[in-house]
């Protein structure tokens, strides 16, 4: 896929992906059917709305976020959350052959498209002075951390930003809509050929951060028929990202650092576009390789891969094998038989006393099928031992081809275990290796690499750790890229101000109330260097500052308040979008730096943030002002009712 040319710091957007001024480049999304028509249908119609009441320039604020029951909140967004039964579809992967139309502004559900015509019909679409769509502010983010646990990783931001890049109608977008919104102006789509993201600006957390519910993941400002449009994508391209790369993150927790963790994920996934997020989302969260050769393309990803139980069972005999002749590795000498020399190896195995004769006769087609792909990869040999029989033919014949790579100066990788049972087969296998070291004075042999598969997940992991094994990798795919145990995030879009008046939803559900008006989100640190809690505050409060004492308050428990002083203060929301001479634009950085960013987030939560077993909520709070302004607008807001 073709990448766009990237824009400049100080930019602003001109709808083809470049920018106006000084900034790094940005380049086409990911999946090409991230496009201006990826949205619900109803934003149209509240576009059209607004642009027929003369609101659709109002400038507006929303917020992406998270929220929990318990308001422990983790992202922060500028656009209007969801409603539920809104579509949801993944926008990252890319498919060669397939005319998929990502990268276009037609990606919008109609329900986008409806509302969108409401507000241009109501000439909304230019009065703000925020958001696209009207001048408003939008909140994004999440109202409960996945998996059962207390932490959530944001990702996505990277595609949303290429998104709003690239942001701009086609002629046969336009042609389409006229065709299913008859009902609509012509002037109305005049309108829409004209619209991109220049005046929209999105401010957010930095990708790959740890995040909690109800704090905004991302601030979008902009005309609010703009933003409107943008909000279905936005949730769209965080929501599985965000959880997928959590996901990656409790396996990489309870699996430790030591272990090797490889995403194998792409037969299982849900489609392509499924299965490249996944793997790019995947290492972002910590695993260290894909078995996706597109991903590791697009993404510069390391790739791993073995074999499967096919090309062990499609060898009758070693007299299948018709080039059996091996140079060394220093290129010094030529084996004219080393399937010869594999099978004296197997014979040396089984008479070895050390070993105890355990071996007997071994699978003699598989031994075949090792010895072929010792000859097609010597430098990285790593048979899959479990066609036939672990222990009485997988093990002794890998160990055979792995003695005759040695003789001729190569190291063979390892095994794979894809069945039965996994501990004691690592343990078991793991002495045999410590056996064969020590016999044949082979050093390393020992330590071979064991590799574990098998419809791995967090729960099996935890229970091989508690069991004791000998595994050193782990591949896992269905559970992880699926994220079997939770379906969705759950990110909403919430408009928070427009044209400078703050908004509030109200619900019969505290938990689904939201916090009004343009606000700033801050971390603040204790003295261990552990983060204590996340508080919000008017964008018109000063910042808080290190070793000031700071009352933080429950959004809406009146009882529930603390004094914290803390020894750092970091600022959450950073100026991703367009960026200004005023307001530099932070720069989107490359896929390892975020994967770093994200294990040394992880590595400062206190330890009982991330455990598995009920792990502690994090405190996400406001501060006093903006405590008593939510409560004195919800009041105001609220009807009174009258009992006869």
């Amino acid at each position: 896929m073709a990448a766009t040319s990237a824009p400049p710091a100080s930019a602003h957007a001109n709808g083809n992906g470049s920018l106006v001024g000084v900034a790094a480049p940005v380049g086409a999304p990911t999946n090409p059917m991230a496009t201006a028509l990826l949205t619900d249908q109803y934003q149209f119609s509240m576009a059209y709305a607004y642009w027929k009441a003369g609101k659709h320039a109002d400038r507006a604020v929303f917020y992406l976020f998270g929220v929990d029951d318990a308001f422990i909140w983790n992202c922060r967004v500028l656009v209007r959350g969801k409603k539920q039964g809104d579509s949801i579809i993944c926008v990252l992967a890319a498919s060669s052959g397939t005319e998929f139309l990502w990268g276009k502004a037609i990606i919008v559900s109609f329900k986008e498209y409806s509302r969108k015509g409401k507000f241009y019909a109501s000439g909304i679409v230019e009065t703000g002075k925020l958001m696209t769509i009207g001048g408003k502010r939008f909140d994004l983010y999440f109202r409960k951390n996945p998996f059962g646990g207390e932490f959530t990783v944001f990702a996505g931001l990277e595609e949303c930003i290429k998104f709003i890049a690239n942001f701009k109608f086609t002629e046969h977008d336009i042609s389409f809509l006229q065709s299913v919104m008859p009902m609509c102006e012509g002037a109305f789509f005049n309108y829409l050929r004209e619209v991109d993201c220049s005046d929209v600006e999105v401010y957010s957390i930095p990708e790959g951060s740890v995040v909690f519910p109800k704090v905004p993941l991302m601030r979008v400002e902009g005309p609010v028929a703009v933003v409107q449009l943008l909000e279905t994508p936005f949730v769209n391209l965080i929501n599985y990202a965000s959880l997928v790369t959590t996901n990656a993150a409790r396996h990489r927790h309870v699996a430790g650092k030591s272990k090797v963790l490889l995403e194998f994920g792409l037969r299982r996934a849900q489609g392509p576009d499924g299965a490249i997020s996944a793997s790019k989302y995947c290492f972002m969260g910590g695993f260290d390789a894909t078995s996706n050769v597109l991903a590791g393309n697009l993404f510069g990803i390391p790739l791993r891969g073995t074999h499967s139980h096919a090309f062990v069972s499609s060898y009758m005999s070693l007299d299948e094998i018709p080039d059996k002749a091996l140079k060394s590795k220093d290129g010094s000498r030529l084996c004219q038989d080393f399937v010869s020399l594999v099978q004296e190896w197997l014979q040396k195995i089984q008479a070895a006393n050390s070993l105890g004769g355990v071996f007997g006769d071994t699978n003699k087609s598989e031994l075949a099928a090792f010895a072929s792909y010792a000859l097609a990869f010597p430098s990285n040999f790593l048979a899959l031992v479990d066609t036939y029989d672990v222990m009485r033919s997988g093990i002794p014949n890998f160990c055979a081809v792995a003695l005759a790579l040695h003789d001729l100066g190569y190291k063979a990788s390892g095994i794979r275990l894809d069945s039965g049972d996994l501990a004691y087969l690592s343990i078991e296998a793991r002495k045999v290796f410590s056996a064969v070291e020590k016999e044949y004075n082979v050093p390393g042999f020992a330590k071979m690499l064991i590799t574990a598969s098998n419809d791995l997940n967090e729960e099996t992991i935890d229970a091989l750790n508690k069991q004791g094994h000998e595994v050193d990798a782990f591949g896992i795919g269905t559970y992880l890229v699926t994220c079997y145990s939770q379906a969705a995030l759950g990110c909403v879009f919430k408009l928070v101000e427009i044209n400078n008046k703050p908004r509030i939803k109200l619900s019969e559900d505290v938990a689904k109330v939201s916090i009004p008006c343009k606000k700033r989100c801050f971390r603040l640190y204790g003295k261990e260097g552990y983060p204590l809690v996340d508080i919000m505050i008017r964008e018109s409060e000063p910042s808080p500052k290190a070793g000031e004492r700071i009352l933080c308050r429950h959004p809406f428990i009146e009882s529930k308040r603390a004094y914290v002083v803390p020894q750092h203060v970091e600022e959450l929301l950073q100026c991703y979008w367009p960026g200004t001479s005023d307001k530099p634009r932070a720069e989107l950085p490359s896929l390892e730096k975020i994967r770093s960013r994200c294990m040394q987030q992880l590595e400062m939560l206190r330890p009982d943030h991330i455990r598995r077993l009920n792990p502690t909520p994090y405190k996400v709070s406001v501060s006093t002002k903006l405590y008593d302004f939510i409560h004195r607008l919800w009041l105001n807001e609220a009807p009174v009712g009258e009992l006869q």
